[in-house]
């Protein structure tokens, strides 16, 4: 390591966060005729005139603007745009008569998809919470509380344990199959653990302590595969490893929606998913108070997989997916794993040995600056080839919006400011 390199890659990024990525946001996503955020941009940063407003994407812009404002950054301003998500949330996305947030509405506010779908409650909690963090202001946390009581009452399995996902609007379980209401993922089960951690971070509550730990206990013992601690993505309702299908309200399935059912079902992980998990679980620990040193084996496997076969030596970047152990089979660079992967070598470098993590960090670093980042109107490209041309050239979609990127920039730049101060 050199504490010139981290000096520059700390200054890179802060410099596009400040001059370029937040501007991109604060230019053009407040919707000041409806309320709340556009959310889908052109590769000119164009508004596409996209009729609908996501939880997901209204969700996941008022956490990255509320924690922007909590690094310090934006004079106010993202969080006064914050604070007009949260009423758009409030006013136009909750669920008066059953509680919960809508899957979907218009670009007015119109309800188009009642349904109360687990990945976007979970998010939804961890906005809230991060919004009162930011500002003192306990709307946020009133709300987040009142998600995380209907999630605890309706989706919480009491007999295999972990949580039911795909729900109708008045919270009775989706049909099995493609309807998702037998189904267990690794992506809910691991955002849910991001949002209880900020939850009991924001309250202090032992109900939330409590139900970040059960939550804990089930990533590590029933989702991440037992000798390689790479996450497995579906499960049946009692933990049988199940193949990866799409569901008919699709999430998480941006890049496959013109199939049904991914290949390497029964053997396929993604490498961003298992390298956010280690950086994520890290941070709960500390939110807990916990000893991390006795997960230190574990937490190790979780990044031997990416370290090994998900970093590309030649080209730079960050892999999709593959098996838990061999060589990827998908090739292509999308923008949130390199997100996720940069956060957690740098995560690694401070709690492990330097050496050893800091290579892989320098390698998505400099891809990401060179590919994703250089050319845009500010936002990280959504999807590249191998060697790192456009697949996709849109900046914004209800499912790429601003929570992977906004959140890598705050991130690597808090992580290489601490390994600085080790010098």
């Amino acid at each position: 390591m050199d504490k010139q390199k981290i000096s520059d890659c700390k200054e890179a990024l802060e410099r596009h966060l400040v001059d370029k990525l937040l501007p991109f946001w604060l230019d053009r996503c407040k919707d000041d005729q409806h309320g709340g955020f556009i959310t889908h941009f052109d590769q000119d940063g164009n508004d596409t005139g996209e009729d609908e407003k996501s939880l997901i994407a209204q969700a996941r812009t008022v956490y990255s603007l509320a924690s922007a404002h909590r690094a310090g950054y934006g004079e106010g301003r993202c969080l006064d745009y914050a604070r007009h998500g949260v009423d758009f949330l409030l006013h136009k996305m909750w669920d008066a008569e059953h509680g919960g947030f809508f899957w979907t509405v218009n670009r007015a506010g119109d309800v188009a998809i009642d349904k109360k779908i687990l990945y976007g409650l979970s998010f939804a909690i961890y906005a809230l919470s991060e919004y009162t963090l930011a500002s003192s202001e306990a709307v946020g946390l009133e709300y987040a509380e009142k998600v995380f009581d209907l999630v605890k009452k309706y989706a919480a399995d009491t007999m295999y344990g972990g949580y039911f996902e795909m729900f109708e609007r008045n919270w009775d379980l989706c049909g099995p199959g493609s309807q998702g209401g037998d189904r267990k993922t690794l992506d809910v089960h691991m955002h849910l653990m991001e949002a209880f951690t900020t939850l009991y971070e924001c309250s202090r509550k032992d109900v939330h302590r409590r139900s970040l730990l059960e939550d804990i206990e089930i990533l590590l013992q029933r989702i991440l595969h037992p000798k390689y601690r790479t996450g497995i993505p579906q499960f049946t309702r009692d933990w049988r490893v199940a193949d990866q299908i799409k569901f008919d309200i699709i999430w998480g399935w941006d890049r496959f929606a013109d199939g049904g059912e991914k290949p390497h079902a029964q053997d396929n992980s993604s490498y961003g998913h298992n390298v956010e998990f280690f950086w994520l679980f890290l941070h709960a620990l500390d939110i807990l108070g916990l000893d991390p040193q006795p997960y230190k084996k574990d937490c190790k496997k979780m990044l031997k997989n990416a370290l090994r076969y998900g970093i590309d030596p030649k080209y730079g970047g960050v892999y999709v997916e593959g098996p838990h152990e061999g060589k990827a089979h998908d090739k292509q660079k999308e923008f949130w794993q390199q997100a996720e992967v940069m956060i957690g070598m740098l995560e690694a470098c401070l709690r492990y040995q330097p050496d050893t993590y800091w290579p892989a960090y320098e390698n998505i670093h400099r891809f990401v600056m060179d590919k994703m980042i250089q050319g845009t109107p500010g936002e990280w490209r959504p999807l590249l080839t191998r060697k790192g041309k456009p697949v996709w050239t849109h900046m914004s979609h209800s499912w790429k919006v601003n929570y992977h990127s906004i959140r890598c920039h705050i991130q690597c730049v808090q992580r290489l400011d601490r390994l600085l101060q080790t010098f």
